[in-house]
């Protein structure tokens, strides 16, 4: 048979997509076991190992690397194709509000699905930090908002939870610095919970940088001039973890989505695809296991082969 299945070949690049068959399952809202089963009768039709083990995830063979663009291609015109013809009803425009320090990586995968879905709906991805984006959500500003808060208010809907990390320039040595160099940005939501952990171990502290902006923090700290908290998973790439036990522990965060009233059919399918991609990040409310974690065990033949896991 020379005809690829397209269940297949989606299942296949979103292992690529997220680093994992845990990950791709959460998202496409499969089990495990059917993921794994589809990767190997894939793997069979083409007659090519597509995925091996590799460190803390999974990683693509030659072969894999060729095939995933194709796959993307292909899955999206079939999107395409599917919601032009059946879906030309929706038209108008969603305010989705969610803070700048959590955009990536799964917001932009979320505004693809929607588009893949909803061709003529437009999402306004609104910018912001989580006080700002609760008081526009409270006016009506905005139907749904991702907020970085210790605890949901009322109507929130908790999604994950992360550490909130201190992080650093790159083999720096800001953090040892008495007063403590601290750079986090005057609205930023983590901020009062900073001070009350640095004011509970009786560190002595001073601003770094005065500013709101997070681009401005970002380059202080790059430049080894000061330290920031920010969640785990979420640090722009030039900025280092410190390591656990250097600075107090600043416990968790979580992300929390918030809707408005009745929702119309895109909005309720814009919130499903915030869940699954939340979801397919690893540690959810429910405290299991980071997705780290399980990258970090070698994977059962039995998961690639498709059997039970």
């Amino acid at each position: 048979m020379r005809t690829l299945d397209l269940t297949t070949l989606r299942s296949f690049a979103a292992v690529a997509e997220t680093g994992g068959v845990t990950r791709a399952a959460r998202m496409l809202n499969l089990t495990q076991s059917a993921v794994s089963m589809q990767l190997k009768r894939l793997e069979e039709m083409l007659g090519l190992q597509l995925l091996e083990r590799a460190g803390r995830g999974v990683a693509l063979t030659q072969a894999g690397e060729q095939l995933l663009g194709y796959a993307q291609r292909m899955v999206a015109l079939n999107d395409e194709i599917y919601a032009r013809l059946t879906d030309d009803a929706f038209e108008g425009e969603l305010v989705l509000g969610v803070p700048k320090d959590i955009v990536y990586p799964a917001v932009p995968r979320i505004l693809r699905r929607f588009h893949a879905e909803f061709p003529r709906m437009r999402v306004h991805l609104r910018a912001s930090n989580t006080v700002t984006l609760r008081e526009d959500h409270r006016r009506g500003d905005t139907d749904m908002i991702l907020t970085t808060e210790e605890q949901a208010g009322p109507g929130g809907e908790v999604l994950a939870e992360a550490p909130l990390r201190w992080f650093g320039a790159p083999g720096g040595v800001a953090f040892r610095k008495r007063p403590l160099p601290l750079a986090q940005a005057r609205p930023c939501v983590f901020r009062p919970t900073v001070l009350r952990r640095l004011k509970e171990e009786g560190l002595d502290w001073e601003s770094a940088v005065e500013t709101d902006s997070d681009r401005g923090v970002e380059a202080t700290v790059s430049a080894d001039l000061g330290v920031t908290a920010l969640l785990e998973g979420h640090a722009p790439p030039q900025l280092e973890a410190l390591d656990p036990g250097l600075l107090p522990d600043l416990g968790r965060i979580r992300i929390n989505l918030y809707t408005g009233g009745p929702a119309s059919a895109p909005a309720e399918a814009l919130a499903r695809m915030i869940r699954q991609a939340y979801a397919a990040l690893g540690t959810g409310p429910d405290g299991g296991v980071p997705e780290s974690a399980l990258a970090a065990t070698p994977m059962p033949a039995a998961e690639m082969a498709g059997g039970s896991a």
